[in-house]
């Protein structure tokens, strides 16, 4: 049997297994989230940048009507880029859109400040339509604005997301409250190991996002997906999601329509010989400069992502 939680630096259990909500359509997301909470989900990741946490907060709503209860329930939420100097003005409107009185886990969204005073309240521009970005300010600042929400009882844990080995490192020297997660893009064409290996030492969670890459990504007709798939009786969607949790990763599942939402909970144990078989896939991936990076949004900064630097 496949983990199905695993123990924070905080001492909370996070689920190994959430939904996750960005990209999902208005009209779609309350049903996804009542859905798949009454169906044996724990853990919803949410942003307020993603514009529908409303939504989310209609499809809490009616989960809880059905009986279930708020604390058997994980939420996840982040503060957006133009909010990164006063995280706790913005964790205030993601409250009140969900509709709950804290969150489980905060994080910071991207380490990178846009103009908090600039054209628009979530994507600032220059004259010139690239984005408005306070390059002076450093990712580290936000972190004690961070660690004050924990005096609130408006968060239950704090952590990060996006953040490479270099930017960890650099929070890791001054923090006083260690992130208890790094929520990045992870899927076998782009294992970011040096992090996850960063965040093992360190006792920081991973939390991957993206784990099938994208629609229609080559990851689903890799040869050692497609033979494992084949030997577990499972399709290579399960091969894929099972992966991280086999590596002690929380995976994040993206899906509005019931049966996929089902499926997806399907996780299943993957052994030692099925991951040496993913390993060397991403291994030689690496080796040919490969590795495919599928989420990057236009900041015009080097996150420190050796792939990307």
């Amino acid at each position: 049997m496949a983990a199905t939680s695993f123990k924070l630096n905080n001492g909370k259990e996070m689920p190994a297994l959430g939904l996750g909500t960005w990209q999902s359509k208005p009209g779609e997301v309350q049903a996804a989230v009542s859905y798949a909470l009454q169906n044996g989900y724990k853990l919803v990741d949410c942003a307020y940048c993603y514009g529908n946490e409303a939504e989310v907060g209609e499809g809490l709503k009616e989960a809880f009507a059905a009986g279930v209860k708020r604390e058997d329930i994980f939420i996840m939420t982040k503060v957006w880029a133009t909010y990164n100097t006063r995280p706790e003005e913005c964790l205030n409107k993601s409250l009140k859109a969900l509709g709950v009185d804290y969150v489980d886990m905060y994080l910071i969204h991207w380490p990178v400040l846009m103009n908090p005073n600039g054209n628009d309240d979530k994507f600032p521009t220059l004259p010139d339509g690239s984005r408005d970005i306070l390059r002076d300010w450093k990712h580290t600042e936000a972190w004690p604005k961070m660690e004050a929400l924990l005096d609130t009882g408006k968060v239950r844990g704090i952590g990060v997301s996006n953040y490479s080995k270099k930017y960890l490192e650099e929070l890791l020297a001054v923090c006083k409250v260690v992130p208890a997660v790094n929520q990045i893009e992870n899927h076998p064409s782009l294992p970011q190991q040096e992090i996850v290996d960063l965040c093992n030492a360190r006792g920081i969670h991973v939390v991957a996002y993206s784990p099938l890459g994208s629609t229609g990504s080559p990851l689903f007709t890799a040869a050692p997906v497609v033979q494992i798939a084949e030997k577990r009786g499972v399709s290579p969607g399960t091969v894929l999601l099972s992966y991280h949790v086999a590596r002690g990763t929380t995976v994040l599942a993206k899906s509005v329509t019931p049966a996929r939402i089902k499926a997806n909970a399907e996780i299943v144990k993957l052994d030692d010989e099925d991951m040496k078989q993913l390993r060397a896939y991403s291994d030689d991936l690496t080796a040919k400069g490969e590795l495919k990076r599928y989420v990057y949004p236009p900041f015009g900064v080097d996150f420190g992502f050796p792939d990307k630097s």
